[in-house]
């Protein structure tokens, strides 16, 4: 059931007033500071992670998912599941039978997505390249609503919300294969990068892209 509107602290509801659509979610997340977890692991719900000012990935999945739910988008998700363990979590949309994401992470080519792709599995594909780093690989997807995956109250439980974690761990997911070979080049450029400027930003991921960043929000 979709929360009213009193159910949300002024704080929470000024943020719903500010923000109208998921283009306009994902420039407010890329606003928002980083959660690097300097203090320790969290996952925050929805009315932590805007207490606390800053989200990692799945934190700032339950202020899009909280946020849009009450511009009459489901709190839908997808799951990027990594071979080195460390998955990433999107906020999951739909318009006019095209798919779109919004997100916020450390890594530049894993933010959102406009609506352009027909299928979920090309979306999740247009993450195969920049997911790769040292140790990063996408080997999976799935799709959730979160209301349906778990009890645990993403919107306004106190503390952490483990569970939902534990939840998109075990649901199921469909494989996504990357071609060894495509990947090999990947990683190499992508450690060739580093060597040469460091950790990725926007500008030396237009190098490394070859533009394709620029589709990117």
């Amino acid at each position: 059931m979709v929360p009213l509107l009193e159910q949300f602290r002024p704080r929470e509801r000024r943020v719903i007033a500010a923000v109208r659509t998921p283009r306009g979610m994902q420039r407010w997340l890329r606003a928002l500071p980083y959660n690097r977890e300097r203090g320790g692991e969290t996952l925050r719900s929805f009315r932590g992670t805007i207490a606390r000012g800053r989200a990692h990935c799945l934190e700032a999945v339950f202020v899009a998912a909280a946020v849009m739910q009450q511009r009459g988008w489901r709190p839908r998700v997808l799951d990027l599941e990594s071979q080195d363990g460390l998955d990433h979590v999107l906020w999951l949309y739909e318009v006019d039978g095209r798919w779109g994401t919004v997100a916020r992470s450390r890594d530049e080519g894993l933010h959102g997505r406009p609506p352009v792709y027909p299928t979920v599995r090309a979306l999740a594909e247009s993450y195969l390249d920049p997911y790769v780093d040292a140790t990063g690989r996408i080997v999976g997807y799935g799709v959730a609503d979160l209301d349906a995956l778990t009890r645990v109250d993403w919107r306004f439980g106190e503390g952490d919300v483990w569970g939902v974690e534990r939840a998109l761990i075990r649901m199921p997911h469909r494989r996504l294969r990357m071609p060894e070979r495509r990947y090999r080049e990947v990683r190499a450029r992508y450690l060739d990068l580093v060597a040469r400027w460091g950790k990725p930003t926007s500008r030396t991921l237009r190098r490394f892209y070859g533009g394709q960043v620029d589709g990117w929000w």
